[in-house]
């Protein structure tokens, strides 16, 4: 069911549509380098045969993962051999671009650079993370989305009634429900809501074909969670995950942490991760989020998967429950500045350490006074050689009863309020 030219391609219209940039460079065949950069199932090598069969150049294909250097340069040799003697450029379609290290990258470059091949790169990682940036700065990157739910489902009914290409040759009554449902749980790939028709209707060998729900249900494989500790989606799902739990969500955090359990993430980063926020997000608006973020990471080592979910999922819902406050993560911020950028302050005579022998020759400790030897556990005395203010405590959950304490404080040195 691949599409065979521009009509029949389905979804991508920011860029494909009437009038845009990738659609205009097809129809004046002034196609360049390109990068397609999408998820699976939304049609990038689906567009690449579109481009081969529209072309006038010359079409070549490969995927990263079967080809080497050598095979690479062949190519290269074979599409500078065309160009000299019929004057047609050759269409080189890298599937999984990103699957090149950077040495197959480079290789590429100089005829790339030249105009001597139109490099056609399909990946599903992050170019500006998986591909060189002299090969990014050369081509025009273009984004794949998720195909839409109405999209895939037109996809599936034109699969169904095609006689040709289809299964359009079979008797096959599709029921709406059943469709709806592999339009929504391949989420956006229509390779495999496509697959998953095919397996349902030819696993029933009686005609009528009754495609049903429970058919559907039966015939859609369980979806391997994309997870490269060094891909962008791995990132991306972190980062997500972090900010719902800073953002007060615990729906969203709860399920980011099951994407990533789900996907096979290290749960040993996920706790680390959930100690970060506790400190950096929360911080004192609750400190007891500290104290169960680190509790969890403990709970990992000591009963491992499955059960250490139950000690994330408290954690995560805790944290993301709690009352915000970033006051100590600020403040560590910008004293170690002053540290890295300012004057270096010294250590007061009466702070600095007086146990060791002579040191009343220095003067060390010598006007030092006990806090608890005064009233409240306090006493007016100077901890800095000059003013500094770094933490300034808000006014959520604990932090608003120690700003209390540090105003009067402050007032009792007679000290403005912050």
């Amino acid at each position: 069911m691949r599409p065979r030219n521009l009509d029949e391609f389905a979804g991508q219209e920011h860029f494909l549509g009437e009038g845009k940039l990738l659609r205009r460079l097809l129809q004046a065949d002034r196609l360049g380098s390109v990068i397609f950069y999408g998820p699976p199932g939304s049609g990038k090598t689906a567009l690449a045969h579109v481009i081969a069969n529209h072309t006038k150049c010359v079409f070549r294909q490969v995927n990263a993962v079967a080809v080497g250097i050598k095979e690479v340069r062949e190519l290269l040799e074979e599409a500078r051999a065309e160009l000299a003697d019929s004057g047609r450029r050759t269409i080189l379609f890298v599937d999984e671009l990103h699957r090149f290290n950077r040495s197959q990258q480079d290789v590429l470059l100089p005829d790339v650079e030249e105009g001597r091949i139109i490099l056609i790169g399909a990946t599903t990682q992050n170019p500006f993370f998986a591909i060189n940036s002299p090969l990014l700065s050369r081509s025009q990157i273009f984004t794949f989305l998720p195909l839409s739910p109405p999209l895939v489902k037109e996809l599936l009914q034109r699969a169904l009634n095609d006689k040709e290409r289809g299964l359009g040759s079979m008797q096959i009554h599709a029921a709406e429900d059943a469709l709806d449902f592999l339009a929504e749980i391949c989420d956006g790939d229509a390779r495999r809501a496509l697959g998953a028709l095919e397996v349902g209707v030819l696993s029933i060998e009686k005609e009528p074909i009754e495609f049903t729900l429970e058919v559907a249900r039966d015939s859609i494989q369980r979806k391997v969670m994309d997870f490269d500790p060094t891909g962008d989606a791995h990132y991306d799902v972190a980062s997500a995950f972090i900010k719902s739990m800073r953002g007060s969500d615990p729906d969203a955090a709860i399920y980011w942490l099951a994407r990533m359990l789900e996907s096979g993430e290290d749960p040993r980063f996920i706790a680390r991760r959930v100690v970060i926020c506790a400190s950096e997000d929360v911080g004192n608006a609750d400190p007891q989020a500290l104290v169960v973020a680190a509790a969890a990471l403990q709970a990992i080592e000591f009963v491992g998967l499955p059960e250490c979910q139950l000690a994330l999922a408290q954690a995560v819902t805790y944290i993301a429950t709690a009352p915000k406050s970033n006051a100590s993560t600020i403040a560590i911020s910008k004293a170690r500045d002053d540290v890295k950028n300012g004057r270096t302050l010294a250590v007061p005579a009466h702070l600095r350490d007086a146990h060791y022998q002579g040191v009343k020759e220095f003067g060390h400790g010598e006007d030092y006074q006990y806090s608890h030897n005064h009233e409240g556990g306090w006493v007016d005395q100077q901890y800095l050689p000059e003013d500094r203010r770094y933490y300034e405590p808000v006014e959520r959950g604990y932090e608003a009863e120690i700003k209390k304490r540090m105003e009067e404080l402050r007032a009792k040195k007679g000290e403005k309020p912050s």
